[in-house]
């Protein structure tokens, strides 16, 4: 993992925290967008790298509910295999039992957590809002892949969302920011489309919003 401390870093202080996945990809820009927030001194940055092999990067970020292999179609009953499926509950796991633990130790964190994700990583932070909220209490997709295996992931969003809606006693505080570049595929903006309709719907106790992006392709809207 690649760990970006402020300037002025303390030890003894508090700072909030930001993880991204993709952490080998943007660094620079991400560095120099950091850099001239005023929020930067009080922010610690955790980038979390992976080969950026299309196997391992979908392994890691796709939910274990969809399939890896990106496909727009309805899913045939020959392809139920569990290696065929994606593997970020066990990413999730790496986060939460050996992450998280391992950043609190080495440094003091306040209770300002943000997990951000582009792309596939945008569907994995959907994916972490929807299975373990209280590991976050911000969450930033950026043109999340949300579209694939016939919008497997739009459709488990809106449970998420439609079951706290119901459960309002325990919820905990969260918001979400989600953008989507305007020049990106038609099915990226339906699933686009789809989250921002479950949210209108069910996010009464969710501090959200979302933006498209004119001009931007996908390549483009990346969070930096």
């Amino acid at each position: 993992m690649f760990i970006r401390l402020p300037s002025n870093f303390e030890p003894n202080k508090r700072y909030s925290l930001i993880i991204r996945t993709d952490g080998n990809f943007n660094l620079t820009q991400w560095d120099s967008v950091m850099a001239e927030l005023p929020a930067q001194q009080d922010t610690i940055l955790v980038s979390i790298p992976n080969q950026f092999w299309t196997f391992t990067r979908n392994r890691d970020l796709v939910p274990p509910y969809a399939r890896q292999d990106v496909n727009t179609q309805a899913r045939p009953a020959s392809e139920n295999s569990p290696e065929l499926f994606g593997q970020a509950d066990q990413f999730l796991a790496f986060i939460e039992g050996e992450l998280l633990p391992y950043l609190e130790s080495h440094y003091k964190l306040d209770n300002n957590r943000v997990l951000s994700g582009y792309s596939a990583g945008g569907s994995f932070v959907l994916y972490t809002m929807s299975t373990k909220p209280w590991l976050f209490n911000g969450y930033f997709a950026f043109s999340p892949a949300a579209w694939y295996d016939d919008m497997t992931v739009v459709k488990e969003f809106d449970r998420f969302l439609s079951q706290r809606c119901l459960n309002t006693d325990d919820n905990i505080p969260l918001s979400l920011y989600i953008t989507v570049g305007g020049a990106e595929h038609p099915l990226m903006l339906s699933a686009f489309a789809g989250l921002n309709n479950s949210l209108n719907i069910y996010a009464n106790d969710i501090i959200w919003n979302s933006r498209i992006n004119e001009g931007l392709e996908h390549r483009e809207n990346h969070g930096a």
